[in-house]
């Protein structure tokens, strides 16, 4: 007995000087199972406590726990030592100083333009569709009803493509860059069967040159409501409201006739409200509607005579130069800090 409780008290000095000069965590944990792991030193004596006898085992095994709880006091104590000194700088810190504040970021303004846009949409049950920006005439035109000798089919206005061959550059079977995200419409209306309400916020491609209202890329956002029933007027109180939300409730909408291959009747759709008073004019033209055409129900596999709807278009940025203020488009393209960080 008296040689067995003799070997505790050197054996727990030597596990405190290895615990308490490990100099990383690495030699922590190895000193940690050295001696109190399961097979550990201390935990081999708890294992003779066995052989002892019932009036020697109390105090051998109070003598034992003591010495264990000990080690683990010291165990923490280092754990904390190492780690605590692991995330110190390496060189010395005045942490006196005053902090450095990190500047955040914020969204462009045409992207909070368009979150707020979606979000009047989907008050009033639209859903988002999204596509691919580069399409085929098919989706872009001929199945939008517009005519093989319309001026948007025309090199001159939109970006068609070709690809790198041994020979030489080639037509790559007519693809482009969508002039507009009226292509998505379709797309979704050869997907699904009516009813159909949806929004399609995207970046368009047209050959512009860039100047103050123009860019040769812009975004876009249409809109397409397809169902029994649907008339003009649901057109009307849906571009009243969706104006009402963005722009203010002083917001007065017309609409005046026009043209579009893809929509019969057609309208260009004018506002006013205070914004455009500054500006010194009683009305500004900012997109453009109309009815469904039957052609294009039954190019899509609707019938019209079941289906009628509407669909509309407008830009973003001449969105977000109303109501902003902005007089030059190309500032939302400059990546000027200066500019962006007002929104």
């Amino acid at each position: 007995m008296a040689g067995f409780l003799d070997d505790i008290e050197p054996l727990k000095q030597a596990a405190l000087a290895e615990l308490n000069t490990a100099p990383d965590l690495a030699a922590l944990d190895h000193a940690k199972g050295m001696w109190l792991g399961p097979n550990g030193k201390f935990t081999a004596l708890m294992k003779q406590l066995g052989s002892l006898s019932k009036a020697e085992k109390p105090t051998a095994g109070r003598l034992i726990n003591t010495a264990k709880v000990e080690l683990e006091i010291a165990l923490v104590g280092r754990r904390e030592e190492l780690e605590l000194a692991a995330v110190l700088p390496k060189e010395s810190t005045d942490f006196t100083l005053p902090g450095r504040g990190r500047t955040l970021g914020k969204l462009h303004p045409l992207t909070q333009v368009t979150e707020d846009i979606i979000r009047a949409f989907r008050k009033i049950g639209f859903a988002v569709a999204d596509g691919p920006e580069i399409e085929d005439e098919y989706h872009c035109f001929d199945a939008l009803n517009t005519p093989a000798d319309h001026p948007a089919r025309d090199a001159q206005d939109t970006f068609y493509l070709h690809t790198q061959t041994a020979t030489g550059l080639k037509p790559a079977g007519l693809r482009l860059l969508r002039t507009h995200t009226s292509s998505v419409q379709i797309r979704v209306m050869k997907s699904q069967p009516p009813p159909v309400r949806i929004i399609v916020p995207g970046r368009v491609y047209r050959r512009d040159n860039a100047d103050a209202t123009h860019n040769p890329t812009f975004h876009q956002i249409e809109g397409l409501y397809v169902d029994k029933g649907v008339t003009v007027g649901d057109l009307k109180g849906t571009v009243e409201f969706v104006f009402k939300e963005l722009m203010g409730g002083d917001v007065k909408i017309r609409f005046r006739p026009h043209y579009f291959s893809y929509t019969e009747p057609s309208y260009e759709i004018d506002f006013a409200n205070a914004l455009v008073k500054k500006m010194g004019k009683d009305w500004l033209e900012i997109a453009g509607c109309g009815m469904v055409h039957p052609q294009v129900f039954e190019n899509v596999g609707y019938d019209p005579a079941i289906w009628t709807g509407w669909a509309f278009g407008f830009g973003i940025e001449r969105i977000a130069m109303l109501r902003y203020g902005i007089d030059d488009i190309r500032l939302f393209y400059e990546n000027d800090v200066r500019f962006l960080k007002q929104f």
